[in-house]
């Protein structure tokens, strides 16, 4: 899915206050201003945890270019903060204060103010306070925003009473909701969208003195209170003021239950009253309201009780709080019912709202506010990549996605949210989590068990955040490296593709879905349907991309037997979601031409649903349904009709909400499109139990990033390393051997996870927890020197490892073409030419798919394609140390220039430099034996065929792959490389004399 960073967007900030147009208004007892930002100087631009000014944006572009820019009309002092922007999405600056010393407090001054040079653009600039929390990247934020219609410097003063709690990104249940101000962490301003502009700003600085009579707020411990009919609620009102003083006036609270959907005296006891908190009251002390609720025997929806709220002396609560009677006594309560009979009794009972509601997935952070939940009744939300809560912690996780469930609870059924993030290679999100392999690593250990086992432990870390959704696996057969989601896909050849959906019962368990109420089980969402894998080099229309989200251009054949074989192993083993692709589908010979896939009924409907007899639901990309030619109403209705059932909007919720009811109120989509949607949504919520628990259970959160967890992704990356050249036997190394380590990602647990980790996009450096290839060496051998760029002396070592590769990107982000190539970067070639110009030397590609070695190959000893193999370097180092023996294969075909792509196995041309499926194994002994082993290991093979024993099979192929590798060594010619290629798929679809066959034609050659 395509994703952003923070998924912050000033426009989706609402209800936000002016700022007061300055003059000088402080009065003459005013202390004197406090300095923030005089601009000259003494305020570096640089990033957390140092103290600094630095920028952010939802992509590459979107940051403002900052300066401090000398003026000779600047209000104070000689320079002035100024920028340029152009921003798509979102972007702005922050000046954060230093992680390592001690927050700022700003409790004695009334408010903030700075001098803005405006445009007279009429565009809204939005300005936030970091209050509270750890540090300020874990803080509160307040915002308001001012709308910048003059021309000129002017000074722009707030007050702190001005601002308002920012609900759409905070840490998770907010710090304690009240602007403290004794505890400042810094400021942001968050600016304007669509189209080019500069500014410039000057002098902030605290003024004023502190009216303690404004800064007294009232709120609740919660804004929704389910409860048992028959039980009471307890809510808790407390009094806090900015800066934590005791209150110096008395406040009051009157309150009274008042409307709602539930009857007074029938289904509650009214209460009304007062409470009053004196002068002098301490910040943070409490009183509680009871509201008792009444039995009957009836069945009953959900009723809900608001308590009315009026405060004397202080801010009121943002919201009145209500109690909620919980539904009862309906069928679809029932847990003994079956699934089915549940479904057919929820859905007879919900409107066409509700219904829409269902089908409706938001991001979380777009939420205007948590409220809309109910309001809209929404089904579904997600995390995109980098939407996480402050801080990233477990807990942090089940915090927020409980308190977005306990909203679910105050609509009429209270059908719980079904909470989406990608976990596509361990719950990557979540910092401190096992971080699998990407699935290209996956690919290359050809071992099925590895793919379960990778997918049991994400499943079980992520169900332990509260999470009962993942987006993964990615089906995806990869036909081009230039596509920068390669390391997304298992590899090239489906069967190896198919082999690997393991992972779905390790993430979902058993096929008909019976183990899905279990706290490590996961829904999982097979994606992209169909053909991502096999779009065309320049026929992207995505902004920069080149290749990603562009047209697959296939035979029918092909399609078959390519793209769509994978999906029907994926319905056999139950998998409850599918994602359809953002490309577009052209099959050759129709006279359609190309259809975006989340408008092709025929495939999502026609072949999906109908053929292969899907039973799940269809959730779209993110904001997928955008790119479907025709306005928004036609894309609404295209992609309902062509067979999705919810929708992934993350920031158009309300609108999609609407206008779906609108198609169906016109009849443009039928109820019975509708209904279909709703209870397939419905029944995979069923079946992962939330009805009955819908909050997190985190009794499995203490195995997140255990050693046992751990070991299985250090298996994992062992498995995956593929040994690709070894001459004079450099690999494996000696603990006794003095080792020189250069390269890039030889000490960068960033680059070595790669995209999606922490990020949409990842990033280099020290991102999460784990052991980078370099410490995992350390560990390993007794005598290790690194430099980084092979600067520091070479002599006096045996051996060289230079690991070199990529850096971490995401989908087209990541396309050749698209700033990004498959050549080593300049510092990485001198590193291998210096390292492997001193001593015998071993190079690892760190790296999402194949790197060109080019001229460097004849002066490498050892290289090795390590993937990109998450956060367990150690299981690097076991390979490198031997441990365990090299054991991988290509799960992709090895090209020895850009000018072949696409080279695939089974094309007719074909002359890589290292062929699909080819792995070099440093076991103590190779079987020999030459033309007359072959024959005999192609009469087990038949044997073993026949008997259809694959454990026998795999294991007779394996023996004569490695002899013939022997014999061809570093000797790979077109003629030899084919029929090992294509031994390798003979494999991997049980044509075990075949396979033999291939690999004794491949011998023949040399």
């Amino acid at each position: 899915m395509r994703r952003t960073a923070l998924l912050v967007s000033a426009t989706l900030l609402t209800g936000l206050l002016p700022f007061a147009v300055a003059g000088p208004a402080s009065g003459a007892d005013d202390p004197a201003p406090v300095p923030v930002d005089n601009f000259e100087g003494e305020i570096p631009f640089a990033n957390p945890p140092a103290e600094g000014i630095f920028t952010w944006g939802s992509d590459t572009d979107d940051p403002p270019t900052l300066e401090l820019a000398a003026r000779g009309d600047a209000p104070q002092g000689e320079k002035v903060l100024s920028g340029t922007y152009d921003i798509s999405g979102y972007g702005g600056f922050t000046h954060d204060f230093a992680f390592d010393k001690p927050a700022h407090d700003w409790s004695a001054s009334k408010g903030i103010r700075f001098w803005w040079d405006g445009r007279n653009n009429g565009k809204k600039v939005n300005f936030e306070l970091k209050d509270g929390g750890a540090n300020g990247e874990a803080s509160e934020l307040w915002t308001t925003s001012f709308t910048d219609d003059w021309t000129g410097w002017k000074q722009l003063e707030i007050p702190f009473t001005d601002f308002t709690y920012r609900t759409d990104y905070q840490p998770v249940g907010g710090i304690d909701q009240v602007l403290g101000l004794t505890e400042m962490w810094g400021y942001a301003l968050t600016l304007p969208v669509g189209g080019a502009d500069q500014f410039a700003m000057d002098g902030v600085e605290l003024y004023g003195k502190a009216d303690q009579s404004l800064r007294a707020n009232v709120v609740t411990d919660a804004a929704v209170y389910p409860v048992e009919e028959g039980r009471s609620a307890a809510v808790k009102i407390t009094v806090a003021t900015t800066g934590s003083a005791p209150i110096d006036e008395p406040v009051t609270v009157a309150y009274e239950t008042a409307g709602g959907t539930g009857e007074s005296g029938k289904d509650y006891t009214p209460v009304k009253g007062e409470l009053t908190f004196p002068a002098g009251t301490a910040s943070g002390t409490s009183r509680t309201v009871t509201v008792a609720t009444l039995r009957d025997k009836a069945g009953e929806n959900a009723e809900t009780v608001p308590l009315k709220l009026t405060v004397t002396g202080a801010k009121a609560p943002a919201e009145n709080p209500q109690v909620v009677i919980d539904a009862h006594g309906l069928p679809y309560l029932d847990a003994k019912l079956p699934v089915k009979k549940r479904v057919a009794d929820l859905l007879s009972r919900m409107s066409l709202a509700e219904k829409a509601g269902q089908m409706t997935q938001a991001e979380r952070g777009a939420l205007t506010t948590p409220g809309d939940i109910a309001a809209y009744d929404l089904g579904s939300l997600l995390s995109g990549g980098g939407s996480t809560p402050t801080p990233n912690t477990p807990e942090a996780w089940a915090k927020m996605i409980d308190g977005f469930q306990l909203r679910a609870q105050a609509t009429r059924f209270q059908i719980p949210l079904i909470y989406g993030v990608d976990a596509v290679h361990g719950h990557n999100n979540l910092v401190g989590a096992t971080i699998m392999p990407h699935n290209i690593g996956i690919g290359a250990t050809r071992d099925p068990q590895v793919a379960y086992e990778a997918g049991k432990v994400t499943a079980a870390e992520v169900r332990a955040t509260g999470i009962p959704w993942d987006f993964a696996p990615c089906l995806c057969v990869t036909r081009d490296e230039r596509w920068g989601r390669t390391y997304e896909s298992f590899g090239e050849d489906p069967a190896l593709v198919e082999s690997m959906e393991t992972v779905i019962q390790g993430l979902q368990g058993a096929p008909s879905g019976k183990d899905l109420k279990r706290n490590d089980k996961v829904l999982a969402t097979a994606k992209h349907f169909v053909a991502d894998g096999g779009t065309e080099y320049g026929s992207s229309t995505t902004g920069t991309y080149t290749i990603d989200q562009g047209i697959t251009k296939v035979t029918r054949q092909e399609l078959e037997a390519v793209h769509l074989a994978p999906y029907q192993d994926a319905v056999d083993r139950g998998v409850g979601t599918v994602m359809p692709s953002y490309s577009s589908l052209d099959i050759l010979g129709d006279s359609e031409g190309p259809v975006k896939m989340h408008a092709d009924a025929a495939m999502i409907n026609g072949v999906l649903k109908d053929r292969m007899g899907f039973d799940g639901f269809v959730i779209s990309d993110w904001q997928a349904i955008d790119q479907i030619p025709g306005d928004y109403a036609s894309d609404v209705r295209t992609s309902v009709n062509a067979g999705l059932d919810m929708i992934m909007v993350p920031y158009a919720y309300k609108d999609f909400h609407k206008t779906l009811s609108d198609e169906v109120t016109a009849g443009r989509i039928s109820g019975k499109r509708i209904d279909d949607a709703v209870s397939r949504i419905l029944t995979q919520k069923f079946k992962l139990g939330l009805f009955e628990k819908p909050y997190a259970d985190t009794s499995g959160a203490s195995a997140i990033g255990s050693a046992k967890h751990r070991a299985v992704a250090r298996e994992a990356a062992a498995e995956s390393q593929v040994l690709l050249k070894n001459a004079g036997g450099v690999l494996p190394l000696k603990k006794s051997q003095k080792v020189y380590v250069a390269g890039s990602n030889a000490d960068d647990i960033g680059n070595q996870a790669g995209g999606w980790t922490i990020t949409w996009q990842g990033s280099s450096g020290k991102i999460t927890d784990g052991t980078t290839i370099l410490e995992g060496m350390r560990k390993a051998g007794s005598a290790v020197t690194y430099s980084k760029d092979a600067s520091a002396p070479t002599d006096g070592h045996d051996v060289g490892v230079v690991v070199v590769g990529e850096t971490p990107y995401a989908e087209g982000i990541g396309d050749v073409g698209n700033g990004n190539d498959l050549a080593f970067s300049a510092a990485d070639r001198a590193a291998v030419d210096k390292v492997c110009g001193a001593m015998k030397c071993a190079v690892l590609i760190v790296s999402g798919r194949p790197q060109l070695v080019g001229d460097q190959l004849g002066d490498i000893d050892a290289l090795v394609a390590s993937w990109l193999p998450g956060t367990e370097g150690d299981g690097v180092a076991d390979v490198l140390y031997g441990k365990r023996a090299f054991t991988g294969q290509l799960p992709l075909t090895w090209p020895k220039s850009e000018a072949q792509l696409p080279i695939n196995v089974g094309d007719s041309s074909y002359d890589p430099q290292f062929p699909y499926g080819w792995g070099l194994t440093t076991l103590t002994s190779v079987p020999g034996g030459g033309t007359s082993a072959l024959k005999a290991l192609a009469v087990a093979a038949a044997v073993a065929e026949k008997a259809g024993s694959e454990t026998a099979g795999r294991a007779i192929v394996t023996k004569a792959r490695l002899l013939v590798q022997q014999k061809m060594g570093q000797t790979i010619t077109a003629a030899s490389a084919k029929p090992f290629a294509d031994a390798d798929h003979l494999l991997l679809t049980g044509r075990y004399g075949q396979a033999v066959a291939k690999l004794t034609a491949a011998y023949r050659t040399v």
